[in-house]
């Protein structure tokens, strides 16, 4: 779960903010996380320990990441370089897309297990996305993007399995953005 940056369009630490009924943003996408892997880990950078604090769900790891103000591709290095030999791919997750699909989380986690070795990613039509699944065979790639260079880079470059996943287009970034999706997800409760 990559929920490092200092929120500059928000103006305020977007992981903090408020669902009602349902906790923080970024403890919503924790919970998200939960439905691909019962290992979670968080990196957090801008705000951290501020964001571990008000979170109010856990993780199973919180790695933070010095280099966060490099951008999105400091923050997919330290999470990678957390894990274990024995991690076959990672999933990568941001912590502002709270109107995820469940079935669709669900689609990715089915195709990352019966084919570990293949690309898994979101489809948003012309491109694929986040979340994903990663093999470790393209890590090297994903450890040489550097500033605010995401995984897609990476996953665009290869022939990824398409997996729709509803709500994948919706994330929070701006106040006027963040009141829209708080109207959406109270209606879906």
């Amino acid at each position: 779960m990559l929920a490092a940056g200092r929120s500059a369009r928000m103006g305020r630490a977007k992981q903090t903010l408020n669902i009602p009924g349902q906790g923080t943003l970024l403890g919503h996408a924790i919970g998200q996380a939960k439905l691909l892997s019962r290992c979670v880990s968080v990196v957090v950078g801008a705000r951290y320990p501020l964001i571990r604090y008000r979170c109010g769900q856990s993780a199973t790891r919180w790695v933070y990441c010095s280099g966060w103000q490099q951008g999105l591709s400091a923050s997919l290095a330290a999470g990678i370089n957390t894990l274990g030999p024995s991690a076959r791919g990672v999933y990568v997750l941001v912590g502002d897309q709270p109107l995820l699909d469940q079935r669709g989380l669900v689609a990715l986690r089915d195709g990352a297990r019966q084919t570990p070795d293949q690309v898994w990613a979101a489809d948003y039509g012309s491109r694929v996305g986040v979340p994903a699944w990663i093999p470790r065979r393209l890590w090297p790639e994903v450890l040489r993007l550097q500033g605010d260079a995401g995984a897609g880079r990476v996953l665009n470059q290869v022939d990824a399995c398409r997996v729709k996943i509803a709500g994948v287009k919706l994330d929070v970034d701006t106040p006027a953005r963040w009141q829209d999706i708080k109207q959406m997800l109270a209606e879906q409760a």
